[in-house]
């Protein structure tokens, strides 16, 4: 990686613009800029102004969505942040990701912008997004400072901004001075924006603050047109994500569950954004792991693999798919007595998701076919109302059946409960249906040859107005139909 000139200590003569002097790394190589190369870089440059940019396709809902938000909180300034670049490993930083309510509200992803809506006369707000300018070239930040347009890449113009999401842009640089100096109470989005959060320290109150988010977090809930159709982007890519998988199981085999990992990755990066949360690759017993990231243990042949991944798109909407394939593409007779289970109990949950359903519905439903396949099995005392009512099954089931899918892999998980797990489904919403069921390698209360079983079957189910829609539908899921499926992707 090439050596960046992060500041450390300022150049000598080095040319300074209206806000903070570039400086120079401590043990850079060149310890000074001369007058006449500073003024050779500001020279010679052409105009790459973007003109006739359209809207991006977003840009109604996000204009939506925040009239829902001024709405909600008349007469009141309201700030809602990015998030700023976080250091990896001294000069490297981790990859961005803005906040999910910034870019809910905005459909901007750049590190640093702050959307604010200022309360206007008739009661409602004029929004205005600040957002870092073209780099300086009269002060060379543009190829001095780290994140210089020379370092990370062309930054897009206020005016090219303003025309891409449909807001009037400021430099950002100035935000956090101007917001200090403004009278009156202000609600933040917090935790991503350290120095908003101290410029306004005394006008901020917790409660109001989380009161935003809570907003913000249920504003969520029901997802409009074209949220839809970017989850069915995620999910798509996702699919076939998973056949790559499939395809090179024998080279995982040779090496890892990193050989897994890397190959949706792949898929992820060229397709989307990113994967929308670490990748659970997890094979033999890792699979009795719910959140298995760690992604380093081998994969053999005659054992089960649980993949849990979704695709990230552009947009940053994801999806959250697993299934559970056997290594070699058959099933033992076990294998398939357990997943069968699981699958009947996920078929049992998603035909419970229709508007006007409450939201836990599909969870006891899935919940009530496991327990009585343990009970059949006879590795829990019946009856089965009495092992749902003490709770006994989850000894093996570990977990939710489900939760809301969007920008957030779990996402509105800030709405309240009696809008959230206590609420009812309406049409747009969006949920994962992922009933499972994992016996422990240590687990001495079932019979040896259960132990190290992992199984786990989720989709990612779409509330209609007539019912539901499976938007993974395009992965196999009953057991003869997984068999197959990999049998013609292995050829």
């Amino acid at each position: 990686m090439t050596e960046q000139p992060v500041p450390a200590q300022q150049s000598e003569t080095a040319p300074a613009g209206d806000h903070q002097p570039i400086k120079q790394r401590k043990n850079g190589l060149y310890p000074a800029v001369s007058d006449e190369l500073a003024a050779h870089m500001r020279s010679g440059w052409a105009d790459t102004e973007l003109r006739g940019l359209e809207p991006l396709p977003q840009a109604a809902e996000t204009a939506r969505r925040r009239a829902a938000l001024s709405r909600r909180f008349p007469g009141e300034r309201l700030v809602v942040p990015a998030g700023n670049l976080r250091t990896r490993s001294n000069d490297t930083e981790y990859p961005f990701r803005a906040g999910t309510e910034y870019a809910y509200l905005t459909g901007d992803q750049t590190e640093d912008g702050v959307l604010v809506l200022e309360p206007a006369a008739d009661g409602g707000h004029e929004a205005v997004l600040h957002v870092l300018p073209r780099s300086d070239r009269e002060n060379g930040e543009f190829w001095l400072d780290g994140q210089g347009e020379l370092w990370v890449g062309r930054r897009y113009s206020l005016s090219e901004n303003e025309r891409r999401l449909g807001l009037p842009c400021r430099d950002v640089r100035k935000a956090a001075g101007e917001l200090a100096e403004l009278d009156g109470p202000v609600r933040l989005v917090r935790g991503h924006d350290a120095g908003l959060e101290e410029a306004l320290a005394g006008r901020l109150d917790p409660a109001r603050d989380e009161e935003l988010r809570v907003f913000l977090s249920e504003l969520r809930l029901v997802k409009d047109a074209f949220e839809v159709g970017e989850l069915q982007k995620a999910v798509d890519s996702t699919v076939r994500g998973f056949e790559d998988v499939v395809k090179v199981l024998d080279r995982a085999e040779a090496t890892s569950e990193r050989y897994i990992e890397g190959t949706f990755f792949l898929r992820a990066r060229v397709e989307g954004n990113d994967v929308g949360y670490g990748s659970i690759c997890a094979a033999g017993p890792h699979a009795t792991t719910l959140h298995w990231v760690r992604n380093d243990g081998p994969v053999r042949s005659g054992e089960l693999l649980l993949l849990d991944a979704g695709v990230e798109t552009h947009t940053l909407y994801t999806a959250d798919v697993t299934r559970t394939l056997p290594v070699n593409g058959r099933f033992t007779d076990l294998q398939r007595k357990i997943y069968d289970a699981v699958y009947e109990a996920q078929e049992a949950g998603i035909a419970a998701v229709r508007p006007g359903a409450k939201y836990r519905d599909f969870h006891d439903a899935a919940q009530r076919v496991l327990a009585g396949r343990l009970v059949e099995w006879g590795l829990v005392e019946g009856p089965v109302e009495r092992v749902l009512e003490l709770g006994l099954q989850r000894r093996w089931t570990l977990h939710g059946t489900g939760h809301m899918l969007g920008m957030d892999v779990h996402d509105c998980a800030l709405a309240r409960t009696e809008t959230y797990v206590d609420g009812t489904l309406e049409p747009g919403m969006c949920l994962t249906v992922e009933p499972g069921l994992y016996f422990q390698a240590d687990d001495l209360t079932v019979p040896e040859e259960y132990r190290g079983i992992g199984v786990r079957i989720e989709d990612d189910i779409l509330v209609t107005e007539d019912g539901n829609r499976n938007l993974s539908a395009a992965l196999p899921r009953a057991s003869a139909e997984v068999e197959s499926w990999m049998a013609r992707l292995k050829g």
